[in-house]
């Protein structure tokens, strides 16, 4: 057997690759399908045991986009062997439909669940020294879920295709008893004289249609996806203070399988009384927590195991004003989750001309206000969150 293909044989390096991507396909697969359908998400270890199963799913989906990719520069490379079955056109159309099929879907199903991973925050990581994120590709949620929408749409065209390659292949072997599954086993069989080697453009066309049609619906599916199917957030009442917030923005950062995921409130409100001259002051801010932006992971961090929106529709910080030897501090309570704890805020504060920039961060253990119970320990899931905020406030007069 010759390492290369001849106009009748495959060589030794297409069977290679062509068993090492059957092998790294179903593998993805199985990993995909056990860790959606055959685990329990409610428990610290079925949390862990998803993510080690999701980290195998997309590795082992990276090294078969590699592979695949090989696999088609060796057989653009190579001589196509000739079909077995070239006098019946009809077969020999869809066989070769589905070769096609194959082929591309090789290369998307994988590059799509890379694109989706990368555009993503909250994840299971690759095992693999690269890190997770992709050049040109933005942490994004539309992004991450439109890219979501083609894995989904591709991967049932990959199965298909594998059913139908299989299907095929065994037909060959039981029905017409030819060499067509023989000859990508080892060895060398014996084929009949006079093989059919032409392979017709129409089935590339064919292959090329369909997958037109699956990315446009794919990319339906990832924009509708993208909206997450969680409680309306709570609608916040304007608020009249001695300083009026202009802008400013309240972030957070938890860290969750060993990386920081960094999202924000969108929308909080903030009564300010500070007096200049003695430097203090009182503090109400009111969080919409439905609002928070936290990447792929927003519709759980706001489920009932951990923020629970739904019924806690507002957290709300009250607390005095101070300065001290770094600049100001405020010092009161935070009601999160229904909880009540207390909370110091160190901040800096700058006033001008009666505007007023301030900026501060702290740190929240979550144990304090009962969030993420299941989450016992910090193998998965932290139990500080940072958050910090920034605002510009002008005095009302």
């Amino acid at each position: 057997m010759t390492t290369r293909n001849t106009a009748t044989h495959y060589g030794s390096i297409t069977k290679t690759f062509h068993w090492l991507t059957a092998l790294l396909i179903f593998t993805a697969f199985g990993l995909g399908m056990y860790g959606t359908n055959a685990i329990d998400f409610t428990t610290e270890a079925g949390v862990s045991q998803a993510a080690f199963v999701f980290s195998m799913h997309k590795t082992v989906g990276i090294t078969a986009f590699f592979v695949a990719l090989g696999r088609i520069l060796w057989a653009l490379s190579n001589t196509k062997p000739g079909l077995l079955n070239a006098d019946h056109k009809l077969e020999a159309t869809l066989a070769e439909i589905v070769h096609w099929l194959l082929y591309i879907s090789l290369v998307i199903v994988p590059l799509s669940g890379w694109l989706h991973h990368a555009a993503d925050t909250g994840f299971a990581p690759i095992y693999w020294p690269f890190g997770d994120s992709l050049p040109f590709v933005p942490k994004s949620e539309a992004v991450s879920a439109f890219f979501s929408g083609w894995h989904f749409v591709f991967t049932k065209i990959l199965a298909v295709s594998i059913i139908l390659h299989v299907a095929g292949a065994l037909k060959h072997h039981v029905i017409d008893k030819d060499a067509t599954l023989r000859r990508m086993l080892a060895g060398t069989p014996f084929l009949p004289a006079n093989i059919d080697t032409h392979h017709p453009k129409g089935p590339i066309i064919g292959a090329v249609v369909i997958y037109l049609v699956a990315m446009g619906l794919g990319s339906v599916i990832g924009l509708q996806g993208k909206d997450k199917d969680v409680a309306a957030a709570a609608e916040l009442t304007e608020v009249s203070s001695d300083w009026q917030v202009q802008s400013g923005s309240l972030g957070l950062t938890v860290k969750q399988f060993g990386s920081d995921v960094t999202g924000s409130f969108k929308d909080w409100t903030a009564e300010i009384s500070y007096d200049e001259a003695s430097q203090t002051g009182d503090l109400v801010v009111t969080v919409s927590i439905g609002s928070l932006e936290l990447g792929g992971v927003t519709a759980q961090a706001l489920g009932a195991e951990y923020l629970n929106s739904e019924m806690f529709g507002t957290a709300t910080y009250t607390a005095k004003i101070e300065a001290n030897d770094t600049g100001h501090i405020a010092k009161g309570t935070l009601n999160l989750h229904g909880v009540d704890a207390p909370l110091d805020l160190p901040f800096t504060l700058n006033i001008v001309d009666g505007v007023a920039t301030a900026s501060g961060s702290t740190t929240i253990d979550r144990r304090s206000h009962d969030i993420g119970a299941v989450q016992a320990t910090e193998n998965n899931l932290a139990f500080n969150v940072s958050v910090s905020f920034e605002l510009t406030a002008q005095l009302v007069k």
